[in-house]
């Protein structure tokens, strides 16, 4: 039941099952053998993450398109080292077959799973992240994907009588259990900028080379930071670049100059978008649990009783469905 109280926990799905898919060794397997380290670690992630967040609501955000045709006309290079043979995205062998059952996972639990023709899971999460905050709502992004720092802060209030409010990202570079807490604090903090455009404009001079984001070459973060602080923005900075007058060192200059092209580009490719057209769905947490036949099935078939068992729990759901089928094996 959805509490609007209480946080939208939005959840970078890829960014979850390829952790533990990562994290957990894939002997961890079904009755037949079929890995399913990914799935389990998937559904044991979050359960925790139900249990220790108490949301109001969750999506599972989906990339539909892992790597959108449009960010790829604007930078060629975008994510171009992770195609694999066969023009998708390059992955283990044994996880390609687990996404569709976590997928049927979540849809038997009743949670909700978003994607959007042409969209990453990052432009999921900005679109549902920025929706909520009109309505009033908090949000809490799980990811390990620094590019969604610039959501970071996001609609934050301040004031005597509020909370935090606004977005909070998760960051999950030490696992679930020691979730690294970002908001607009963290990154003036951590990464010396104001805020989370300021953090995009960051990742746009800095690159990336996960995802094949070249950067300003010779800027790396720091100067970024020290740059933005300067001159404001990514504009400004540009704008000091052409002006003879201004304090940029003429090596800076001629890196900037020499980059012109891709800084006309990288801003689109790396700002995630607050607008996408997303399916009409319920992000509210189920009150009972969606397909109880499903539940039973996929209990059986991969012998994963235990982790669904700690989801329904940790959603306050009956396992009855899950201890039968648990029971037969």
């Amino acid at each position: 039941m959805d509490r609007p109280d209480r946080p939208l926990l939005l959840l970078d799905a890829a960014s979850l099952y390829f952790r533990a898919y990562h994290g957990i060794p894939d002997s961890v397997a079904a009755p037949d053998g079929t890995p399913v380290n990914a799935l389990r670690g998937f559904l044991d992630m979050t359960a925790r993450l139900v249990a220790e967040r108490r949301p109001g609501g969750l999506v599972a955000c989906w990339d539909d398109d892992w790597r959108p045709q449009w960010r790829v006309d604007a930078v060629p290079s975008y994510k171009a080292h992770r195609v694999g043979a066969d023009g998708g995205e390059e992955a283990p062998r044994t996880l390609g077959p687990q996404v569709p059952v976590i997928a049927e996972a979540l849809a038997a639990v009743g949670l909700a799973r978003v994607g959007a023709p042409g969209c990453e899971a990052d432009d999921v999460i900005g679109t549902l992240a920025t929706r909520a905050l009109g309505e009033g709502r908090t949000v809490e992004v799980v990811t390990g994907d620094r590019d969604l720092f610039q959501l970071a802060g996001l609609g934050a209030r301040t004031g005597e009588h509020d909370d935090h409010g606004g977005v909070l990202v998760l960051y999950t570079s030490r696992g679930v259990r020691d979730l690294e807490v970002v908001d607009g604090a963290r990154l003036v903090e951590r990464y010396g900028v104001a805020d989370g455009d300021r953090y995009a404009d960051l990742a746009v001079l800095r690159g990336d080379p996960s995802d094949g984001l070249p950067g300003v070459p010779g800027i790396g973060e720091k100067t970024a930071a020290t740059l933005l602080e300067r001159f404001g923005d990514l504009d400004g900075v540009r704008a000091a670049a052409e002006d003879p007058g201004s304090s940029l060192r003429p090596a800076q200059r001629t890196r900037l100059a020499e980059a012109a092209g891709y800084l006309d580009a990288a801003p689109a490719v790396v700002r995630v978008l607050r607008d996408a057209d997303l399916p009409d769905h319920d992000d509210g947490l189920p009150s009972a649990p969606a397909d109880p036949a499903a539940l039973a099935r996929l209990a059986g078939r991969y012998g994963i009783a235990s982790s669904l068992r700690r989801l329904l729990g940790a959603l306050d759901l009956p396992t009855a469905a899950v201890d039968d089928a648990d029971r037969r094996r």
